[in-house]
Formats: C-alpha cells, sequence, structure tokens
C-alpha cells in the first residue's frame, strides 16, 4: 500500500478538528480507514455476500444504501451474477460514486449495478429481496432512523431481507466504556498514534450516533419486521438480520 492510500487523515495535529465529511480527501484512504477501524469488517463484508446467495432472489432488486466504494455491493455481486437481479447502489457522495464506478469497469460482471447520488432516506425502495445498511444508519440523524426502516420495510418483498451494521452503544457506562478501550487498543495495533484516535473521535463526535442494540431490534419490530436478531459483534460493533 502506498502512502497515497495511507489513512493519514489525522496523523498531524489540526487544532480545531472539522467534523468528518466523505469528501475526496477521504476516497483513495477509505478502504485502509475502514479496514483499520472497524473491527470484523472483512467478516461482516464476506458474509453480506453470503446473505445475498440465500436471499436473492431473481429478478428482484438490490440496495446497497450508503455504499462508499462498494465492499457490500462486490461482495453481493459476486454471488448473485447469474440471477437477473439488480443491484443499486446509493451514495450522497459523488466523489465515492466516481470512483466506484472506475472500481466495477475494472471487474466486469453479469449482474447489473446502477449508481445513485441520492440521499438514502429519499430513495424509493422497490421489488428487494435483499437491502444493505452496513455503518451507514448510525450518519442518519436519529429522526429519520424509523422513516428509514419503514420505507426498507415497505419496499421488501416477504421473507427479504435487511442487513444493518453499526457502531453500537451499550449500557451501563461502565460497560460502554469498557469497550470503546477495546476498540482503541484495537486501532493501536493497526498502527494508529493517540492523537489519530482522539482527532477521529473528535471529528465524528455528533456525525456518526450510536444507539443500542435493544433501540434497533426495538425499532425493526415497531415497522414490521416480523424477526430481529444479532449475528455478529466485535467489541462496540456488530451486525444485525432482519427478515419480511
Amino acid at each position: 500500500m502506498t502512502d497515497l492510500n495511507r489513512d493519514n487523515l489525522f496523523a498531524r495535529p489540526l487544532g480545531k478538528v472539522p467534523k468528518f465529511v466523505f469528501d475526496r480527501s477521504v476516497v483513495d484512504i477509505f478502504p485502509d480507514m475502514i479496514q483499520r477501524s472497524v473491527p470484523g469488517y472483512q467478516t461482516i463484508i464476506n458474509h453480506t455476500g453470503e446473505l445475498a446467495d440465500r436471499f436473492v432472489k431473481g429478478n428482484s432488486h438490490c440496495y446497497d444504501l450508503g455504499c462508499s466504494l462498494g465492499a457490500s455491493t462486490l461482495a453481493i455481486r459476486e454471488r448473485i451474477d447469474a440471477r437477473n437481479a439488480t443491484i443499486f447502489a446509493v451514495d450522497n457522495s459523488q466523489a465515492m460514486l466516481d470512483k466506484l464506478e472506475t472500481i466495477l469497469q475494472s471487474q466486469p460482471a453479469k449482474t447489473e449495478t446502477k449508481l445513485v447520488k441520492n440521499d438514502i432516506c429519499d430513495i424509493e425502495i422497490t421489488n428487494a429481496s435483499l437491502v444493505v445498511l452496513n455503518f451507514t444508519l448510525q450518519f442518519v440523524p436519529l429522526d429519520r432512523r424509523s422513516e428509514l426502516i419503514s420505507s426498507i420495510y415497505k419496499g421488501l418483498n416477504p421473507n427479504g431481507c435487511l442487513i444493518i451494521s453499526e457502531k453500537l452503544h451499550f449500557e451501563p457506562q461502565s460497560l460502554n466504556q469498557l469497550l470503546t478501550e477495546l476498540h482503541h487498543q484495537f486501532k493501536r495495533d493497526q498502527g494508529y498514534s493517540d492523537l489519530e484516535i482522539s482527532q477521529k473521535r473528535d471529528a465524528i463526535d455528533k456525525v456518526l450516533m450510536p444507539e443500542t442494540l435493544t433501540m434497533h431490534i426495538q425499532r425493526l419490530k415497531d415497522c414490521g419486521f416480523k424477526s430481529a436478531s444479532p449475528w455478529f459483534q466485535c467489541y462496540n460493533f456488530g451486525s444485525l438480520i432482519a427478515i419480511k
């Protein structure tokens, strides 16, 4: 990996740390950033593909909401390439979508993949057998999350699957603090300095807003999902699956 592709975004003192945004400065370093920041990330991506293999039906739609550089899209596409399904990869960052288009062109596949620049809360979900929110819902304003999940539920076909992967908050605070400290140690082990960890924490404060597992499950059930359960957790990161 070249220095251009390594996450050094917070390596020098920034004084007043700006709020984190998915702009062009993040695009090239994003794969390194998320691999070194989210414990279990590759496991979640791999199993997103496995779940796609189980749930995606022929002639249906898949949605990767907040697709960034398309890790979930690519994992899904690899497992459903002969089913005549369509993947909609949605993001509000044009820089991310431009890079993803280049990636997709370098890896041809039979499955049609449509890139959509839009706020995920404004997307109409239709004929869906799979919807993925991998580390996306945590950036959606709290007062819009139920509306988004309801929209997804409405657009899913019967027995359709929703995957939600998130940073989680835990109670009591002592447990949350322990898991936070374990996460920070994970980041140190990946080569991040204490300065980088501190400045990144300041940058995402009130931008990334985690909720408890109980809150996620209750919202899913309130929106109509017949079953909802966590299937993966590492420290304060986890993934849930919900079935219509």
